[in-house]
């Protein structure tokens, strides 16, 4: 089935974005209700991906060009809806003529954001009591 990506804010896509979130953040990685929901998600571009009706898929793109929160749906992970999701916000920052992009990966997925051209920034540290690591990736041309 094909995949659709949506883009918008926070008031038009958090019904669909939301059950993702509490999903993979908070029911799979434990992550504190307090610390997944922020003032962040008012200000940022929100990204959700469909297959036919259901999202299943979702990411945001921040002022400060950080992308966070990605998650995919367990049932639908290994199927590069992930790369696709990154490559949809990549395109959109371009389009944005912003400078960069950052985001702050889960070392276990260190190599899914180098093969986008990501590269690792300074030490791993914990966020809620998980590894990370900061990623940049420039968007200039001559850089």
């Amino acid at each position: 089935m094909a995949l659709q990506i949506r883009t918008g804010t926070w008031t038009e896509l958090q019904t669909d974005a939301k059950p993702i979130r509490e999903q993979v953040f908070i029911q799979e990685q434990h992550i504190a209700v307090k610390d997944e929901w922020d003032a962040q998600d008012a200000v940022s571009q929100h990204f959700v991906v469909y297959e036919g009706e259901h999202a299943i898929a979702t990411a945001r793109l921040l002022p400060n060009h950080s992308i966070g929160r990605v998650a995919v749906l367990a049932s639908h992970r290994g199927q590069g809806i992930g790369k696709q999701l990154m490559l949809d916000i990549i395109q959109q920052a371009q389009q944005q003529q912003r400078p960069l992009l950052q985001l702050s990966s889960q070392v276990h997925a260190i190599a899914f954001y180098q093969q986008l051209g990501f590269q690792v920034r300074g030490e791993e540290y914990l966020d809620c009591g998980i590894p990370h690591i900061d990623m940049q990736m420039s968007l200039l041309e001559n850089d």
